[in-house]
């Protein structure tokens, strides 16, 4: 009865205090009109928006495709997040924990402050359920309790943190817990963000949570608002992660997927949460307007046979792995150009795999990226006991 009390206090406090903070979230505003406009576009203007730093790069490639003061240090409240779900998404993906699991709440998880769920001592959820907390709500204590499952008590979960963004190439951050409440020391940066960002989203699983606009725990006592607004207003939103606390100011690390274009949008310390929507929104619009992703056609009817010398066999196709899509400036999307550069001839022993060749992608005179042509098949050297045996085969099937 307590908690079903807190739940519709919350409730009511979101509907009609959207501007309120909780400590490590602002409250969002409901809005469940759908020809409601929340969310006004703050464009790019003289290469700068109304917000500490920011970045907008491409998912696949993490291509950057507008930046502002992006190495930065600073603080970036629930953000951090996103490196506890990664964690949490490598430890289901690699069978250590699993979503059915029932995660006990520690003194620790249900003594955190800010955004929560009010997990008690000795309480138990699962898994998927403190997963739903910490994506749609960013609930603190859940994410506690999740740390301490995967790795068997935060600290040691903090480490993980560390080291996994060292692996990442995230050389501006350092993690102090796996919440994002303010604490010194704990910072990152715009560019960092977007790196694990764009790791987390590789993971088809965190989207199924992200999406969530609305949902509810304790068989709907509980319930959930996503702090995200793109989730529920904005044309191909993914997800990811918002921040709000007094030193970082509102943050958003915003996902969205059109067609075959994902883009990552990170915003840190805007003055108020309308401004990072705002900025995000911005971001994301200048990334579809210009940018579209092209996958390179087929190349095959257009390789020959590289010659083999001493070999086996006179010749061997060319083969290769289909090309992943590039990005490429909307005006130039019809300009794709695909340069072809093979071996004349190559030396046998040839093996399967081997590179023949490769194949530039370029478009407008730049350099895209390439992929390598490849021997199909494995061709040996020709010596004396196999030209032997081919004769001896050849001569047989002339006396049938």
């Amino acid at each position: 009865m307590k908690k079903r009390i807190t739940a519709a206090l919350l409730a009511l406090c979101l509907l009609l205090c959207p501007a309120a903070a909780f400590a490590d979230e602002e409250g969002v505003e409901l809005r469940l009109d759908e020809d409601f406009e929340p969310i006004p576009v703050i464009s790019i203007m003289d290469d700068s928006i109304p917000v500490k730093a920011a970045i907008l790069t491409d998912r696949q490639s993490g291509r950057v495709l507008f930046e502002q003061s992006a190495d930065e240090r600073l603080s970036a409240a629930s953000i951090t997040k996103v490196m506890t779900l990664l964690l949490v998404m490598e430890a289901i993906e690699g069978g250590r924990i699993s979503l059915n699991d029932q995660v006990t709440a520690s003194e620790l998880a249900a003594s955190m402050g800010g955004s929560q769920i009010w997990l008690e001592v000795g309480e138990t959820m699962t898994v998927d359920e403190l997963l739903r907390a910490v994506a749609i709500a960013s609930a603190n204590d859940a994410s506690v309790a999740l740390a301490e499952h995967v790795a068997g008590a935060e600290a040691v979960f903090i480490e993980m943190m560390n080291k996994r963004a060292k692996e990442l190439g995230m050389a501006d951050t350092q993690y102090k817990n796996c919440t994002g409440l303010d604490e010194e020391g704990h910072l990152t940066t715009a560019r960092d963000v977007a790196t694990v960002a764009r790791e987390l989203v590789s993971h088809p699983l965190i989207t199924e949570y992200s999406t969530i606009w609305m949902d509810s725990l304790r068989g709907g006592e509980t319930e959930l608002v996503n702090t995200n607004k793109l989730v529920r207003f904005y044309n191909g939103a993914t997800g990811l992660k918002t921040g709000t606390t007094s030193l970082a100011g509102s943050c958003l690390a915003a996902t969205a997927t059109r067609e075959n274009l994902s883009l990552v949008a990170v915003v840190l310390g805007a003055p108020d949460s309308n401004t990072r929507f705002s900025s995000a929104r911005g971001l994301l619009d200048y990334g579809f307007a210009n940018f579209v992703s092209v996958t390179p056609p087929p190349v095959a009817d257009q390789l020959l046979p590289v010659k083999v010398l001493h070999g086996v066999a006179d010749g061997v196709l060319p083969v290769y792995d289909a090309p992943g899509s590039f990005l490429v400036e909307r005006e130039f999307e019809d300009s794709l150009e695909q340069r072809i550069t093979m071996a004349e001839n190559v030396e046998a022993p040839v093996s399967r795999g081997q590179v023949l060749g490769e194949v530039e992608v370029v478009v407008n005179g730049e350099v895209l990226g390439s992929y390598s042509l490849r021997a199909s098949i494995e061709i040996e050297e020709m010596t004396f006991s196999n030209a032997f045996g081919r004769l001896m085969g050849e001569a047989l099937k002339m006396n049938r």
